[in-house]
């Protein structure tokens, strides 16, 4: 038997396992990696997704929280799992597009080492000071800032992170200069300004909006090109006088290189079909975030082209960490 024959058998064998794999999939629970703790805007959003897609097809799935390093350390335990569809991460800006320039040292490729299955949701971000503030509108959180240039302290839920990023991006936007404080997630941010120990505080829509409606922060701006339907009355960053500005955060599920293509194609069908449904579309709307979908194609390409976009805020903003 020739080489060439040999190989085109191994090859046939090959693409008949994985078929048959994917025929047979799943025989046991997915592991999904969420690399933030639980409660904020990540785990609520795939904990909302999953259950659906289990409700859908009677698959089982296992929330993982991984939190650590900027979402570095559950991306990394997700592309170092085996490729055997058993291992899934809900990724999203920071940890996939960000913190390749934002860390010298990245311990994993969100190129090379992880398979992107699908896009499932976006969402704006936005600038909230405690209800006791007297900061009313962003003319006023710009007009204290110029007074009193590094004293406003804004707080994200960390450094790199996308809110962190589009505060410096504001900053810059606006001509003023603001104290930037970095808290490990977004509880104990959320507490402080609502206790009036930092100023204002950026972050995803999602993580902030029961805390608005319960009438515990208070929105100054969306950072969004439009506003957002949850927060009719709130306006834009460009509607407040900076035309032009829009700064979003995605979320995205992966698997680790070498999964199986019939599997990854399998898992964006199903999310795909419960981002259809009417009753997860709302649920995630009424969190504040927009349902997306697509195919692992344009979830890549998205991930290369935002690598390059943030990566030029990174490096405009001096932030990096080891």
């Amino acid at each position: 038997m020739t080489m060439t024959r040999r190989t085109l058998l191994g090859a046939a064998a090959l693409i008949a396992s994985s078929c048959a794999l994917a025929q047979g999939y799943p025989t046991k629970a997915i592991r999904v990696v969420v690399p933030f703790p639980p409660g904020g805007g990540t785990d609520i959003i795939a904990r909302d997704i999953t259950q659906k897609v289990a409700s859908n097809t009677g698959w089982t799935f296992v929330i993982e929280n991984k939190s650590g390093a900027g979402g570095n350390l559950g991306i990394d335990t997700a592309a170092k799992s085996p490729a055997d569809g058993y291992t899934l991460v809900l990724g999203q800006t920071s940890n996939l597009a960000i913190n390749v320039t934002l860390y010298s040292k990245l311990p994993y490729n969100p190129v090379k080492d992880l398979a992107p299955i699908g896009l499932v949701a976006s969402a704006p971000l936005v600038i909230v000071v405690g209800a006791q503030s007297p900061l009313k509108t962003i003319g006023d959180l710009v007009a204290a800032a110029k007074a009193k240039p590094g004293e406003v302290n804004f707080a994200s839920p960390g450094n790199g992170t996308v809110a962190h990023l589009t505060g410096e991006q504001f900053q810059k936007t606006a001509g003023v200069k603001f104290q930037h404080i970095p808290y490990k997630g977004a509880n104990q941010a959320l507490n402080d300004v609502i206790g009036g120990q930092v100023q204002i505080y950026v972050s995803s829509v999602p993580s902030v909006l029961q805390q608005i409606r319960n009438g515990k922060l208070r929105p100054l701006a969306v950072t969004s090109a439009k506003r957002v339907d949850d927060l009719p009355q709130t306006p834009t960053v460009g509607e407040s006088g900076y035309k032009g500005f829009d700064a979003i955060t995605w979320w995205g599920f992966l698997a680790p290189t070498g999964t199986p293509k019939d599997i990854v194609e399998r898992l964006n069908t199903e999310f795909n079909k419960a981002l259809q449904a009417p009753d997860l579309r709302k649920r995630l709307a009424d969190g504040g975030a927009d349902p997306l979908g697509g195919t692992p194609e344009q979830f890549a390409e998205l991930i290369r082209s935002d690598i390059v976009t943030w990566g030029k805020t990174v490096k405009e903003s001096g932030a990096q960490l080891d």
